[in-house]
């Protein structure tokens, strides 16, 4: 690429050129560097969280790639939402929200600014699909680094890590486990820095940011603050420089074929939950028609690979060393887009030949998987007619049909709280809604109480259909994204205490058995949520937000 030709090169004699000039000289930048590649390092670094304490250090490594390689590098502050501690307030209503959030706060900076790329260091949960969105909404090179799992440690013997701590909640509340021993677990759950061990959201989605070819091969899982992230920090340094230089962009990169490739990959490890609404939210910013849906619900005959925690019992680390997602990919290759391209600059083709072969003991081949079904599917049904996403993988095998009358709360505090006092019991379907999007405003924490179900023993025994927010860490017959939500006016809304709800995995489906005529009554009176005197971001948020099938996107109401 000609300098001349970047978008950061201004005119000579304008405006934006001088003040430009000016600032950056004053910086320390060189004549000479005012005319290379410049390019954003999203660093969303914080300390209010384990998983990004070590995000500095791995931007310095990036940094000093991009100088080696010929660019100048800029490094960009972000929102940093952490699901463990941002969910504190207002029963997590900011999580979802804080995505959207920090895609615009992208926006502003890069496309203010007209860089020529970006490094985007991802980290918990909601970062690595804002930074996918970013991507695709800008469409210029971009690189993604997951910047990787922390390890567990031990406890009285035992391995114990942050989904431990997650489900003994429940055991606790039980009368099962005292306060001293879960003190005792969460000094010793998380060693080192990044996101939760296990197949939850964080590590789903830095699997599946590879497996779109936006991560460099053998990116995902990583170790954070281990010595191989460094190397993928800076390998990711030098490979955007060569992405700008053959104007490689995001969106020739995310194409359909690259999103099939993804939800292949989500199906055979079982990946979490939350990676429908994600991946459907990347392809709406890539202004793609694919439906993210139906492709995972014609994904259905591909079989469980892998068995991560909590869909089984290897850990993270195993996967890692097993080959990651590109070993998941290597032996999805016969039903893999292999042509598409990614930011290594090569085919996923030329990516997978230099694999190594996986480690079977963890990834399993197509004709000898560790289960015959998808770890991740789709159930639709009377209750929830635009489907729902089960985690196949995390329910346990011997279910595969479940009746039960409902239990409705519009609350988890409420639904822990009747937990505690033994009202919930085996057989019953605990309805959390009013709790997605259009509901909350921001989805309303529902994963907390399905962890505290398991943990308390009841994770086979009692159902969950929710609209809320749910943790790729959650086990159980866990029935989410119910869609349309309640706030949408979905016949999740309508559903009263005692009704029977019919779960039914080998159909697919999800029905909620009251009537039609009884139906029609219930929704002639029932009154959408008004959320007109919520303030603040919430607020805003309230009056953007699309429906969870589009992937609860922000846009302005038509």
């Amino acid at each position: 690429m000609k300098m001349t030709s970047m978008r950061s090169n201004f005119e000579p004699g304008t405006t934006r050129w001088a003040v430009r000039r000016a600032q950056w000289l004053a910086m320390g930048l060189s004549e000479e560097d005012l005319l290379k590649p410049k390019i954003a390092i999203v660093n969303s670094s914080s300390k209010l969280s384990i998983c990004y304490a070590h995000l500095d250090g791995v931007c310095r490594e990036v940094e000093q790639a991009i100088r080696e390689a010929g660019g100048v590098p800029f490094e960009i502050r972000t929102v940093a939402p952490s699901d463990f501690v941002t969910s504190a307030g207002r029963q997590a209503r900011y999580l979802m929200p804080s995505r959207d959030l920090l895609v615009n706060d992208i926006e502003v900076q890069v496309e203010g600014a007209e860089l020529d790329g970006m490094v985007l260091l991802s980290s918990c949960d909601k970062t690595t699909p804002a930074h996918l969105m970013a991507a695709a909404r800008l469409n210029i090179p971009a690189i993604v680094v997951p910047c990787g799992y922390q390890l567990g440690g031990e406890c009285n013997g035992c391995h114990v890590d942050i989904e431990d701590v997650y489900k003994a909640i429940g055991t606790l509340k039980a009368g099962s486990l005292s306060i001293d021993d879960l003190a005792a677990m969460t000094r010793h759950a998380i060693i080192g820095p990044g996101v939760c061990a296990g197949l939850a959201t964080a590590n789903t989605m830095h699997v599946l940011a590879e497996a779109l070819g936006m991560a460099l091969p053998g990116s995902a899982p990583i170790r954070a603050g281990s010595e191989a992230l460094n190397v993928s920090a800076r390998r990711a340094g030098h490979a955007i420089l060569d992405l700008i230089a053959r104007n490689i962009r995001a969106r020739d990169i995310l194409t359909a074929g690259a999103f099939r490739n993804a939800v292949a990959v989500a199906v055979a490890t079982g990946c979490s939950v939350n990676c429908v609404r994600h991946l459907a939210a990347v392809v709406s910013e890539a202004e793609l028609d694919v439906d993210i849906v139906r492709e995972i619900e014609a994904a259905r005959d591909l079989p469980q690979l892998t068995t991560v925690r909590p869909n089984g019992p290897h850990r993270i680390e195993d996967l890692d060393r097993a080959g990651g997602c590109r070993g998941v990919m290597k032996r999805l290759s016969p039903k893999l887009d292999l042509t598409v391209l990614t930011v290594s600059g090569k085919a996923l083709s030329a990516n997978l030949d230099d694999a190594p072969e996986p480690d079977q003991r963890c990834i399993r081949p197509l004709d000898r998987p560790f289960r015959d079904e998808p770890g991740l599917t789709i159930l639709r049904g009377s209750l929830a007619p635009d489907g729902a996403v089960v985690k196949l993988s995390a329910v346990p095998q011997h279910i595969r049909s479940f009746v039960g009358k409902a239990r409705v709360f519009k609350d988890e505090s409420a639904a822990i709280a009747a937990l505690e006092s033994h009202s919930i019991r085996d057989g019953d379907v605990v309805v959390l809604r009013g709790m997605g999007p259009k509901g909350g405003p921001g989805t309303v924490f529902a994963a907390s109480f399905m962890a505290a179900l398991v943990g308390a023993g009841l994770g086979a025994g009692v159902a969950v259909v929710t609209d809320g927010e749910l943790s790729g860490l959650n086990s159980g017959i866990t029935i989410g994204q119910i869609m349309p939500e309640a706030a949408e006016g979905g016949p999740l809304a309508l559903v009263e205490e005692g009704d029977s709800i019919a779960i039914d995995l080998n159909a697919r489906a999800l029905d909620l058995e009251v009537a039609d005529d009884v139906l029609a009554r219930r929704r002639a009176a029932w009154q959408p949520p008004d959320h007109s005197k919520v303030r603040g971001w919430l607020g805003q948020y309230a009056s953007l937000v699309q429906p969870l099938s589009k992937g609860a996107v922000l846009r302005p109401r038509q």
